[in-house]
């Protein structure tokens, strides 16, 4: 399909500019002034003041296939993910069996081009099975498609084996993402441990559970000299870790989720089981310096760590409900309601964290609109005012706390390779 895109608001070479911007065979051609006279071979979308930027990344999803596909699917969760305004994402290792050979990537990614709607790129897992004794075979994974390797959901405890597969990963160039959990501090932990955790008798995980690893991780990345990222920092001090780290050179970057950037563990209060997250929801101090540390450049990304789940898994006790809510189809608004409204990130600011960058960490195409790039696209209206209500979601996951909130902002249009895959939150099949 041949496009153009007639805004005032699109975000070309670096900054939003007026114009039509053409879209031949999935590449973008150029920015032409607001008057340029269109061939009768191009869609004309007319977009006005609504925000053409370039596609939205997920770099922390958890598609949950295979082995899981009751909580989702590729094909529900990138449907999902198209609706959210993502047209690329990256998928955990946490399936069964685990992303830990080359012959499940090639599976994912083949399922991925027959039933998905977005790109899709594997995170394979550092250890077999994720269970933190061998380290795969990341030259096959690397070559077969993999674009980073994490045991997510599992912290790879034996220190020296964290140095080897950081070393492994710098021989062939790509990012070990850390969970970082000091897994003899958890106790069976299941919120944020301080005032609200003794009020309500729930064990509590403390923020030193992850400061900990952090520091360790980020030692043996200063080490190996080799690529870190860390997943969904939740504290201050881990912030305070990566920040120091940076001025030393360190090659670490960071992402934090939507929920600890607005959510305390306050929300905790009531025993909804859809507030239950690892890691936990924490303190207003550490949102403060969270929100901080990305307006900084401290923290690169924000991802959504999607985490579908059944409606009975989360209709239990919460001490036995599994960790995770779904973000896919919220995140934008969040961000757009609590970050951007507030002014705590401009748009440009957003779209370096939810697109150029995650494209760098993992070093896929993307991030940005110039001529010659892949024709992913989201289109966003940023005072479109709506209700989150997750019976509407697509991800076959309803878990979450953010069901009812006034919201503001909505991706209204995602492109992918320049076709068009969903508009006003309808997937074009």
């Amino acid at each position: 399909m041949n496009i153009s895109i007639k805004g005032s608001k699109i975000f070309y070479n670096g900054k939003f500019q007026e114009g039509n911007l053409l879209v031949k065979d999935g590449t973008v051609e150029t920015l032409q002034p607001k008057d340029y006279k269109i061939s009768e071979k191009y869609k004309v979308i007319e977009v006005g003041d609504n925000l053409v930027v370039p596609g939205l990344v997920d770099m922390h999803v958890h598609l949950r296939e295979p082995g899981f596909e009751a909580k989702e699917t590729i094909a529900t969760g990138t449907r999902s993910a198209a609706a959210g305004g993502f047209t690329s994402v990256a998928c955990m290792p946490n399936t069964n069996p685990a992303i830990d050979n080359k012959g499940i990537v090639d599976t994912v990614i083949n399922k991925a081009k027959r039933e998905g709607v977005v790109r899709t790129y594997p995170v394979g897992a550092i250890t077999i099975q994720r269970a933190g004794k061998k380290l795969v075979e990341m030259v096959d994974m690397k070559q077969g498609g993999a674009v980073a390797f994490s045991d997510d959901g599992n912290t790879l405890m034996n220190a020296n084996l964290m140095r080897m597969a950081l070393e492994y990963s710098k021989a062939i160039d790509v990012p070990i993402i850390a969970h970082c959990e000091e897994e003899s501090m958890l106790s069976g932990g299941v919120m944020n441990e301080g005032h609200n955790s003794c009020i309500l008798g729930l064990p509590g995980i403390s923020n030193q559970v992850e400061d900990i690893i952090v520091a360790r991780d980020l030692m043996l990345a200063e080490m190996t000299n080799a690529k870190l990222h860390i997943a969904h920092v939740s504290t201050k001090g881990a912030v305070e870790l990566i920040r120091q780290a940076k001025v030393r050179g360190v090659k670490v970057t960071a992402e934090v989720a939507p929920h600890h950037l607005t959510l305390t563990d306050s929300s905790v209060i009531g025993y909804d089981t859809n507030t239950k997250v690892n890691p936990p929801l924490r303190t207003q101090e550490d949102i403060e310096a969270l929100i901080s540390g990305l307006k900084e450049g401290v923290i690169d990304c924000i991802a959504t760590d999607h985490a579908p789940h059944t409606k009975d898994e989360k209709n239990v006790e919460y001490a036995n409900a599994p960790f995770g809510m779904v973000g896919l189809e919220t995140v934008l608004s969040i961000v757009a309601t609590k970050l951007v409204e507030p002014g705590h990130l401009t748009w440009e600011e957003v779209i370096e964290k939810m697109s150029t960058k995650p494209c760098e960490v993992l070093n896929i195409p993307g991030g940005k609109l110039e001529n010659g790039t892949n024709a992913d696209i989201t289109i966003i209206d940023p005072n479109h005012e709506w209700t989150i209500n997750k019976d509407e979601f697509i991800s076959k996951g309803k878990n979450t706390p953010f069901d009812g909130w006034k919201v503001k902002g909505k991706a209204i249009m995602t492109i992918v390779a320049g076709q068009i895959v969903m508009e006003k939150g309808k997937i074009i099949e």
